[in-house]
């Protein structure tokens, strides 16, 4: 009975007893090398945020400053004269309100262009992802090409085309060059390859939903972390556009912002004080580029990476 009753009450001794959890061995170079790598990466960011923002705060402290204190002070801080306000009154009063007309055109160019050209991107690069016809890759691939010519080499060819139409010097001959985007067209068809499911097509034409209905229903609410994308890339490269507006444009009311400031930076030389207008002009051309970009940059990281991991 005694032997019974030891060997019966060694398995409850065995599960009273408390158990050592071996933690983990960290090692101590590891974790220094960790943090040092940490440290290269951070400081690296810094610097890179540094350079990108430092132009963005210069022109910020320019626009406070007038043309005296523009040359005579310390170009990184601000004039015992603070003019930001007159600067401002004055870039929007000049010349009977013309930047005002400058920034209007600017939204039209930037806006319409970039809204169009996101939407046809979106149409064909849906088109060459779902359907299957001859040559589809002969089209890709032309089409792609033309992410490797610069804008700057069809800007002549353009005007002589354009000049023979006889919309040289109007708001198409801006507008119509914009409306094409062919990175657009590329990223949006890799995008429909990887999110659109063939099935979910399949599924809306057996309801007898029409192509076009199926891609304005479907498509387009799948595509809208992409089209941000590309709306976001076509507004600022239309908004910064200089080249095309300088060959196409005469007419100084048709100018956009980009234009209409060289225009006021070259008259610097004479009238020193346009430096005050120039600057307090790029203050308030930067601001809807930072206005969007805020806005929409969620959508905008989102499509940069969602389609990588689906």
């Amino acid at each position: 009975m005694t032997s019974t009753a030891t060997i019966s009450s060694a398995p409850d001794t065995a599960k009273s007893a408390p158990t050592k959890t071996r933690r983990p061995h960290r090692s101590v170079h590891g974790s220094t090398a960790s943090r040092g790598s940490t440290i290269l990466i951070t400081g690296i960011l810094i610097v890179v945020a540094v350079y990108f923002l430092m132009p963005v705060y210069w022109v910020v402290v320019a626009a406070t400053k007038t043309t005296q204190d523009l040359f005579s002070t310390n170009g990184f801080w601000f004039a015992d004269d603070f003019a930001l306000f007159r600067n401002l009154q004055q870039v929007l009063t000049y010349d009977g309100g013309i930047f005002v007309r400058w920034f209007l055109n600017s939204v039209l160019y930037a806006g319409v262009g970039a809204l169009l050209a996101t939407y046809f991107a979106a149409a064909g690069g849906y088109a060459l992802a779902k359907y299957k016809f001859r040559g589809r890759e002969a089209v890709f691939g032309s089409i792609l090409g033309g992410v490797l010519v610069p804008g700057t080499a069809i800007a002549l060819p353009l005007f002589l085309q354009f000049s023979q139409l006889g919309i040289t010097n109007t708001y198409f001959s801006v507008l119509l060059p914009s409306l094409v985007s062919p990175f657009g067209l590329f990223l949006c068809r890799i995008y429909a390859e990887a999110t659109i499911d063939d099935a979910l097509l399949e599924a809306a034409r057996i309801d007898g939903a029409g192509e076009l209905r199926i891609f304005h229903s479907i498509g387009l609410s799948v595509l809208t972390p992409a089209l941000v994308t590309v709306f976001l890339f076509q507004l600022v490269g239309i908004w910064n556009n200089y080249f095309l507006p300088l060959v196409m444009l005469s007419d100084t009311n048709l100018y956009p912002i980009t234009l209409g400031l060289n225009n006021w930076l070259s008259q610097t030389n004479r009238l020193p004080e346009f430096y005050q207008l120039t600057t307090g002009g790029v203050l308030l051309s930067v601001i809807p580029l930072a206005i969007a970009m805020i806005v929409l940059q969620r959508f905008w990281r989102g499509g940069l990476t969602e389609g990588a991991v689906k």
